[in-house]
């Protein structure tokens, strides 16, 4: 699998986020070299809190693969998931995580606490971290700066 590539594309999405004055987070769900579900940051634009890119992304490849089990799916984020996605990420059952920078402020896989891998819950999840860290990291901090410029 080609982690870079499919980086990429969460950056895409990213990139979508940040157009529409969004926190710039993209996602994307891969399974068997197909991206089946994308998501990004949407929480002002629908008025929901839960409406993250990592949750949208696995909500529009569960409505794909008519299955809520994304056993096998790899999940691409281009921030550290926040608990509430961390969470979600285990109620999907998604097989790998795979995100680009932390967030050592909301980070619930490596910063902050660890969700996803903690063998209390029933499942976990694999995680490769670090992918595009810097191109990741480099459109958050574009982003806040840009809006500590207006305030």
């Amino acid at each position: 699998m080609d982690h870079e590539h499919f980086m990429r594309l969460a950056l895409e999405e990213a990139q979508k986020a940040y157009g529409r004055g969004e926190v710039p987070v993209g996602a994307v769900v891969v399974l068997k070299g197909e991206v089946i579900g994308r998501g990004h940051n949407l929480r002002e634009t629908l008025v929901d809190s839960t409406a993250h890119a990592e949750i949208l992304a696995m909500r529009e490849a569960a409505r794909r693969l008519g299955d809520w089990r994304l056993n096998e799916a790899v999940l691409y984020s281009t921030i550290e998931p926040c608990p509430m996605c961390a969470g979600a990420i285990v109620q999907f059952r998604v097989g790998t995580l795979v995100y680009g920078a932390r967030d050592p402020k909301a980070g619930a896989v490596d910063s902050l606490l660890d969700l996803v891998r903690d063998p209390r819950f029933n499942h976990r999840v694999e995680v490769i971290s670090g992918v595009l860290a810097e191109e990741c990291a480099q459109i958050m901090r574009r982003f806040f700066q840009e809006l500590r410029q207006r305030d």
